[in-house]
């Protein structure tokens, strides 16, 4: 299957984003350079790169994987992961950029006591970004497997060193540029497939979906929502996760913080709600044409009958046949790069809270030291790589849009109850947040382990001890009730103290500094 104009294109794409590394490690002079990107970043530019943070191999290669494999059920994750940004522009968006600085931890901190806060928070941050990293990986390993014919495992060593390269030496500048252009290839890639896909059905969208529902097995049962029928709970719970799950992931969160103000910040979630949409548009015209042309044609077929490479390579194989081995090897460059661009924002969130909630915040004794505490983050980039290789390892024959969903259960568990209630609520103190927000993150974990994705899955055993699949539906609504039962029970000075700086918080979440100053 190697192709050597696919592989061509795609050390080309490779070398470009390393150059942008590069150029970005000139501009990276200081800790505000390195985790915010000085705050130079357009509100515009902002959205490309936020759109770029999810158009990545949960979106393109989960998505289609889905859509070929499952039909209509698909359309779930992609409408989860658009509802969610109302909610962020709406609710966080202005409040995040006017209270924090390199983190979402800063806002939380403004009115709670600082050290159990940041501890919790760093942990709920890794653990997020765990889940998150483990799609990228799967993702990326997979392609490279497919295009080199390398081993998985070598694939995938690759992927963590090249991800390790991005963040230590070109930090957010660099991760946010190579996000920019990647989203416009990847658009502009998406767009000529979808009219490649449509041109071969004479851009009549029902004589595609006829030939997807022929060569299906279940027939038209593709083109209803069957995971609503057949687990409602689990339907309702994965709906809950994607839409609120956005609004507490730390690599998203940590976009607000590159743009100059709060204006720019609501505007780079309008401009990413609309590139999503318009991508995930795409995504199901190239998941029914892939199934359409791909499930009978047996060069894309392994001795099994599945795709080779696996569902996650159903786009890459489409590529190939509607545009040849030059849109095969763009699209796998695009996507490889994506990818990297995506892993690299996740690792610079992780890294940002060891050195910067953890180190700087918690540990060192008195100021920290910008030099200091930039090396910190870049030896827990090297940690993260290392993690991030062997969870991809582990978790090689999962969806990536599935690993994404459960990123995303977690956060909504953890962190984002937090942020609402310490945003909007008066009452909450640092005992309700810290207790609230470890019931909904422990519970997320363990039933997670103990349900489908890890219990069946990964470890083998033939039915879950926990049926719901991902367990939002009762996590979530468990963290926001620890964290409003502790905080009204928690009579202690430090609570009165938290409800006491809510007034100067909100001035300033809603004016900024000067209006807080008043």
């Amino acid at each position: 299957m190697t192709n050597p104009t696919a592989i061509i294109l795609f050390v080309a794409f490779v070398l470009v984003t390393l150059g942008i590394t590069w150029w970005a490690a000139k501009r990276t002079k200081s800790t505000d350079d390195f985790y915010a990107a000085g705050g130079r970043i357009t509100g515009f530019q902002n959205g490309l790169a936020i759109s770029g943070d999810f158009i990545s191999a949960g979106a393109f290669l989960g998505l289609s994987g889905l859509v070929f494999s499952s039909g209509f059920d698909g359309l779930v994750f992609a409408v989860g992961y658009t509802t969610g940004l109302p909610i962020v522009v709406f609710l966080l968006a202005e409040r995040l950029r006017n209270l924090g600085r390199f983190t979402f931890t800063d806002v939380l901190c403004y009115r709670l006591n600082e050290k159990p806060i940041r501890i919790f928070s760093a942990c709920a941050s890794l653990v997020v970004v765990a889940f998150y990293l483990i799609a990228q990986m799967v993702g990326a390993g997979q392609l490279i497997k497919l295009l080199f014919g390398l081993d998985y495992i070598y694939a995938e060593i690759i992927v963590g060193v090249l991800m390790i390269c991005y963040v230590m030496f070109g930090g957010m500048v660099a991760t946010t540029w190579v996000q920019i252009v990647k989203a416009v290839l990847f658009l502009t890639g998406g767009t000529i497939i979808a009219f490649l896909v449509m041109m071969k059905f004479g851009f009549d969208f029902g004589a595609l979906l006829a030939k997807a529902v022929s060569v299906h097995p279940k027939g038209t049962a593709i083109l209803t929502p069957q995971f609503l029928s057949k687990d409602p709970l689990s339907a309702i719970s994965l709906g809950l996760a994607l839409m609120f799950g956005t609004a507490g992931l730390p690599h998203i969160l940590m976009r607000f913080f590159t743009v100059p103000d709060a204006k720019a910040a609501r505007v780079s979630v309008f401009w990413a709600a609309v590139w999503m949409n318009y991508f995930f548009s795409l995504v199901f015209i190239i998941g029914f044409g892939a199934l359409a042309l791909l499930a009978k044609d047996p060069t894309y077929l392994d001795a099994k009958g599945g795709l080779i490479g696996g569902g996650n390579m159903a786009a890459i194989h489409l590529a190939n046949a509607v545009g040849g081995s030059a849109m095969l090897g763009f699209i796998s460059a695009v996507a490889f790069s994506t990818i990297l661009a995506v892993v690299a924002g996740l690792t610079l969130a992780g890294a940002s809270a060891v050195s910067h909630d953890l180190y700087a915040s918690v540990f060192r004794k008195g100021p920290a030291d910008d030099r200091k505490e930039v090396r910190v983050s870049k030896i827990a980039t090297v940690g993260l790589g290392i993690v991030a290789v062997l969870l991809g390892i582990a978790f090689q024959t999962q969806n990536v849009a599935y690993m994404v969903s459960l990123a995303c259960a977690v956060a909504c568990s953890s962190t984002f109850p937090l942020l609402l209630l310490s945003i909007y609520w008066r009452g909450l103190t640092t005992k309700g947040a810290v207790i609230g927000g470890s019931v909904g993150l422990f519970s997320a974990l363990a039933l997670t382990i103990l349900g489908p994705p890890v219990w069946v899955k990964v470890l083998g055993f033939a039915a879950p001890i926990f049926p719901i699949d991902p367990p939002t539906i009762v996590t979530m609504p468990l963290a926001f009730l620890t964290c409003w039962l502790v905080s009204v029970l928690d009579h202690s000075r430090q609570a009165a103290s938290d409800r006491g700086r809510f007034d100067m918080q909100t001035a300033r979440g809603i004016g900024g500094a000067a209006v807080a100053a008043e």
